[in-house]
């Protein structure tokens, strides 16, 4: 379980950290797009938040020993998991490659009656580029940047199982690994759906934030205002904001949830 304070005064300083963990998590990743069926919506690579250490997992893969892989938010340790989640095996990443991280993985998932010729690290998708992805060593060396980044997370998950109580069929909540948002889709009717989630920085925003957006896209942001600082996102997409660095620790969940609701609310209705 996590432990650690949230610091929003520190949202923005988190990038260099973000980038490797995700990074790290398309180990993780791999898992699905190595050895499951692919599915149209991508869900055979989306990840889960398990809160108890906080870690990014796979799907589960079966195999004469069904596993899953993980990597732990807070000081990027490379797992493999039993059926039940325990920890077979494990692995920090702090000065190991992606290519150390793969070899050891083969190694392990051969031990677990799956071929390790079929996994790889190819995927069908990009990330924002790191030195890591060139062969540099993952530096877990700023533990509080990577602690923060727990935080986000299981923060983040907490308030989303939340909003399952929503109207509307609400998906599990997962994180999707090419923009590394951790996330929940609501159906408001056939073809259309809201997306609510947590997005740990980006082009748009160096820094963790929440947000609501639409599928299809509306033509214009609701006119309604915002509580708790959330605004309204035109910049190539239209939906509701939230930064991380605007939010008070005391009250950060309260004011995400309230912000999530009421974002909700004003997209369903011009939906």
């Amino acid at each position: 379980m996590i432990t650690t304070a949230l610091k929003p005064e520190l949202a923005a300083t988190l990038s260099d950290a973000r980038l490797q963990f995700h990074h790290a998590a398309q180990l993780a990743t791999a898992a699905g797009i190595s050895f499951l069926p692919p599915k149209a919506d991508d869900s055979h690579t989306n990840l889960e938040w398990l809160a108890s250490d906080g870690r990014l997992a796979s799907n589960r893969i079966p195999s004469s020993t069904p596993f899953r892989i993980a990597v732990r938010a807070a000081d990027l340790e490379l797992s493999v998991l039993d059926a039940n989640d325990a920890v077979l095996t494990s692995m920090a990443l702090n000065q190991r490659t992606i290519g150390d991280a793969a070899g050891w993985l083969r190694t392990q998932l051969s031990e677990l009656g799956a071929d390790p010729r079929l996994f790889t690290l190819s995927r069908h998708y990009e990330i924002p580029h790191h030195a890591v992805d060139d062969g540099a060593a993952f530096d877990t060396s700023r533990t509080v940047a990577f602690a923060q980044l727990a935080v986000w997370y299981g923060l983040a998950a907490t308030v989303l199982e939340s909003m399952q109580d929503l109207s509307g069929h609400t998906s599990d909540v997962r994180c999707w690994p090419h923009h590394f948002d951790i996330a929940v889709l609501i159906d408001v009717e056939p073809g259309k759906t809201i997306g609510v989630g947590m997005e740990p920085g980006d082009f748009y925003y160096d820094e963790p934030y929440f947000y609501v957006n639409t599928t299809p896209a509306l033509p214009s942001p609701p006119s309604v205002a915002l509580p708790a600082g959330g605004v309204w996102h035109t910049r190539d997409w239209i939906g509701a904001v939230l930064r991380g660095s605007v939010l008070s620790a005391d009250s950060a969940a309260e004011d995400i949830r309230s912000f999530l609701v009421s974002a909700v609310a004003a997209v369903r209705e011009l939906m």
